[in-house]
């Protein structure tokens, strides 16, 4: 077998590309939250609804924001600011970002999630169990928004997103232990669109919870299909384990090796495990390829005649070759070198701090074809 490449996360293509006109940013809930409590608190203030609001992004820009709508009653005053995500394909673009702001005899700011806003129910988050899921970022945001207009008088802030629990069922709230409703989420203040950075974030954040709950494996799966074929493999391991770590196996162990956990299984098809297995951590199809003359060596190792390690070599992708294999009755013996191969790419990436497993499933996810465990091929 070959050495191990270079496990290093892959620069981006230096070649010239014709780009597609530039996709619109956007803004986070924490932005668009911050925005409704200065309104909010303006209008507490002084009688008068803003139509518009300007709000600091962490990085001191400031931006404005136009406001929805705005009232008044006895008890405080509200206003809404709509979340717009530019191009991002978030399922909160559009959500109505409301923020209440009351009068509070005690000093500061006291900040409180209301409908749509998710409950914490487990640690890991680096949030209090029982309270809002308004993260660090924009607390201090909305702390700002609302002190520029009320200096250091006390107000309660509560944020809430009318259908953000129903939004939430699209996302991994539940299994991180944030119940009833969405996070208010936020780094930057700013969306960038279909940008990676979210996912890695939360695939970061699954692993941390996983450890908060003292489990000490975890289980990487690509997607949806091979999450449920995981599940179904070690059904012993509780829900929190799984993560769909989709294109963030790198990010995955650096922060499973920070959090202590002591072993990895990865669950994964054979374009994945082909990419893992050439060394190559982030495995998104811009920014690396398939290599087939690695599957035609393996084709080589598992004892395939020349004419078929030639066509795997020259395949068009891992499932032509999977096929391929599969065609010659070497589906197995190949896979288990592929597995193993990416099991040793895995424990090298993190210099022997974790133990690791790997399973191919077949391309329903549901099967196990082979595996560095021989017991759970199917």
């Amino acid at each position: 077998m070959d050495e191990i490449p270079s496990l290093r996360e892959p620069d981006l293509p230096r070649t010239a590309k014709v780009r597609p006109k530039a996709l619109r940013t956007g803004w986070t809930t924490g932005t668009c939250a911050s925005a409704a409590a200065k309104a909010a608190a303006q209008l507490l203030l002084d009688g008068e609804p803003p139509a518009w609001v300007e709000v600091a992004l962490p990085s001191g820009r400031r931006v404005t924001f136009a406001v929805e709508f705005a009232s008044r009653d006895d008890h405080g005053a509200s206003a809404v600011v709509v979340k717009d995500a530019g191009d991002d394909p978030d399922v909160t673009h559009g959500a109505h970002l409301t923020a209440t702001v009351s009068w509070s005899t005690t000093d500061g700011v006291e900040l409180d999630g209301g409908e749509g806003v998710g409950v914490v129910t487990k640690p890991g988050l680096g949030l209090d169990v029982g309270g809002p899921a308004i993260n660090p970022v924009p607390r201090a945001m909305i702390t700002q928004a609302v002190r520029e207009v009320v200096g250091e008088r006390g107000v309660r802030v509560v944020i809430s997103v009318p259908g953000g629990e129903k939004m939430a069922r699209k996302t991994t709230n539940r299994r991180l232990g944030v119940l009833g409703g969405i996070s208010i989420l936020g780094t930057t203040g700013i969306v960038r669109p279909f940008s990676t950075a979210s996912w890695r974030a939360s695939v970061e954040q699954a692993v941390q919870v996983a450890a908060a709950q003292g489990e000490d494996t975890i289980v990487l799966c690509t997607g949806g299909r091979t999450e449920k074929g995981a599940m179904a493999l070690l059904p012993d391991l509780a829900e929190v384990c799984f993560i769909e770590v989709g294109d963030f196996t790198g990010a995955a162990l650096r922060r499973a090796v920070e959090r202590g956990i002591s072993r990895v299984v990865f669950v994964g098809m054979a374009g994945k495990l082909t990419k893992l297995a050439a060394g190559v951590l982030m495995t998104h199809y811009t920014r690396s390829a398939v290599d087939t003359g690695l599957l035609g060596r393996l084709t080589a190792a598992a004892g395939g005649s020349d004419d078929l390690i030639a066509e795997v070599a020259a395949a068009n992708t891992a499932r032509h070759a999977y096929e391929l294999w599969d065609s010659a009755g070497l589906l197995r013996a190949a896979g288990e070198l592929l597995c193993q191969r990416v099991r040793d790419v895995l424990v090298a990436f993190v210099d022997g701090a974790i133990s690791a497993d790997v399973a191919m499933v077949d391309f329903t996810g549901r099967t196990v074809v082979a595996a560095t465990d021989p017991g759970w091929v199917s």
